[in-house]
């Protein structure tokens, strides 16, 4: 179906467009071009009937139909229920790994809209847009379709500093579900993920900017000077701790060395642990430290704390019963912000444990993120 969307609205920044257009020479002269998509369950590609329909597959498409004589690879970086806090610290592994040529980020309703994650998200973006292949960056506002929420107030900061280009649904689908030109239920089942068309539709907003950039001409003949952070930006260098790592220190808990499926395959690399009193120690670098676990959708679960350089008092619950029924959830809590940047000794415990546990307790990983 075809729906009647003000496109010009969805510029929520036109940014800088020498990368863009630079990309798009290189897809004229027939190069090997790698576009990439990090991102939330959106883009991941959650509720599309297949992967081939969800908007981040639709862009890819774009690519190949506009620039035919370009040979290009298709990277999609998303995974549900994650946030750009998580997306910095993966950055590596996932995405600039793969030499991306082109970049969508995409995190604008996993994200609240709050100081902590416009600082997580200028991280993000930062890490990405200084990487080794200097890629193109355009960042995506998605929105939810019930109460037009979304972190772009705080993203679109980030945006605009940076001078990157940025579209939104927030001014585009969304103004037409609120004067019922477009029934929601057309577009999505539960007011965030779009089904097909949907999919569909947001791949439209971001095809119409591109479009634009290709017919356009060039007005920068070079990239702008890159500014300073607009926040504390302490979290651009995130490393995540897992099993791979040499200094752990493990009483009862045990490394999960099975194999990886893909990314979106989360409870891995970590350890497990189900006695009350399993402990586990490990060093941890930086200001900020963040813990990842798995909240089970099967119940009893255990209960463990986590404790930074033996301050018991200040002791974190990281319970890991999940009360809802859509599955499990890689959690990630913030123990520690903005505090001595140096090397933490950091502990996690067990400290409640049933009989009857359905599961035990899964340690994803320990982040750590330093001030540059």
């Amino acid at each position: 179906m075809e729906y009647q969307i003000k496109y010009e609205n969805g510029i929520a920044n036109r940014g800088c467009l020498y990368r863009l257009k630079k990309v798009m020479d290189r897809a004229k002269a027939g190069e090997a071009l790698n576009i990439a998509f990090l991102g939330g369950s959106i883009t991941q590609g959650s509720l599309s009937s297949k992967p081939e329909l969800c908007y981040a597959y639709h862009v890819y498409e774009w690519w190949k139909k506009t620039f035919p004589q370009a040979d290009f690879t298709y990277i999609n970086a998303g995974i549900g229920g994650t946030t750009s806090q998580f997306g910095v610290a993966r950055a590596e592994a996932d995405l600039l790994s793969k030499e991306p040529d082109f970049v969508i980020i995409e995190f604008s309703v996993n994200d609240d809209s709050t100081e902590h994650f416009m600082e997580t998200y200028e991280g993000l973006v930062r890490k990405v847009y200084t990487s080794k292949t200097k890629p193109a960056v355009l960042l995506v506002h998605n929105v939810f379709y019930n109460n037009g929420a979304n972190a772009q107030l705080m993203h679109g900061r980030i945006a605009r500093h940076y001078n990157l280009p940025a579209v939104s649904m927030q001014s585009t689908i969304y103004p037409e579900v609120v004067a019922g030109r477009i029934e929601n239920r057309e577009i999505t089942p539960d007011d965030l993920h779009p089904n097909d068309a949907g999919h569909a539709l947001v791949a439209s907003v971001i095809t119409y900017f591109l479009d634009k950039v290709k017919t356009e001409d060039a007005t920068e003949q070079s990239e702008p000077d890159y500014p300073a952070p607009l926040t504390k930006n302490t979290y651009e260098k995130s490393i995540r701790h897992q099993n791979s790592d040499e200094n752990v220190v493990c009483h009862g808990f045990v490394a999960d060395t099975s194999a990886q499926r893909d990314i979106t395959d989360c409870f891995k690399h970590g350890w497990t642990a189900s006695k009350k009193g399993d402990s586990i120690t490990l060093d941890v670098e930086g200001c900020n430290i963040s813990v990842q676990y798995r909240k089970s959708v099967k119940l009893p679960a255990p209960v463990a704390e986590i404790i930074v350089d033996g301050d018991a008092e200040h002791a974190v619950r990281l319970d890991a019963n999940f009360d809802e029924t859509w599955g499990d959830k890689l959690e990630l809590d913030t123990i520690l912000e903005h505090g001595e940047n140096k090397v933490h000794k950091v502990e996690v415990r067990l400290t409640e444990t049933h009989e009857n546990d359905a599961v035990p307790f899964y340690l994803v990983s320990v982040i750590g993120s330093s001030e540059k």
